[in-house]
C-alpha cells in the first residue's frame, strides 16, 4: 500500500530555516508528481509547493516564493522541502501528498515557527 512519511519539523526562530523530507513506499515514485500541503490551526489546508514527475517542474504558493524550494531525489524515493526565512505564519502541520487512483497524505509533521 502507498505510504508517506514526513521527518524534519520542529521549532524555529523567524528567519530560521527547516528541510522537510517525505519517504514514499508502495508507488512507482519517479513516475508521480509530488506535493507539498499545510495546515494552520483554524485554516484549510493549503498547497505549499508541487514538482512533477519527468522533468521535475515546481510551482509555488505565492506566500512561499523565493523561500521554499521543493526537490526530489528519485533514487531514495524521497521529497523535500527547503523552507528558509520562516515567518511566524509558516507555523503549520505540513503533510506530503500523491495521487495514485486516489490521494494519499502522510502523518504530517509540525513546523512552528516562534521566538
Amino acid at each position: 500500500q502507498v505510504q508517506l512519511v514526513e521527518s524534519g519539523g520542529g521549532l524555529v526562530q523567524p528567519g530560521g530555516s527547516l528541510r522537510l523530507s517525505c519517504a514514499a513506499s508502495g508507488i512507482t515514485f519517479s513516475s508521480h508528481g509530488m506535493r507539498w500541503y499545510r495546515q494552520a490551526p483554524g485554516k484549510e489546508r493549503e498547497l505549499v509547493a508541487a514538482i512533477t514527475s519527468v522533468r521535475g517542474l515546481t510551482t509555488y504558493a505565492d506566500s512561499v516564493k523565493g523561500r521554499f524550494t521543493i526537490s526530489r531525489d528519485n533514487a531514495k524515493n524521497t521529497v523535500y522541502l527547503q523552507m528558509n526565512n520562516l515567518k511566524s505564519e509558516d507555523t503549520a502541520v505540513y503533510y506530503c501528498n500523491v495521487v495514485q487512483g486516489s490521494q494519499y497524505w502522510g502523518q504530517g509533521t509540525q513546523v512552528t515557527v516562534s521566538s
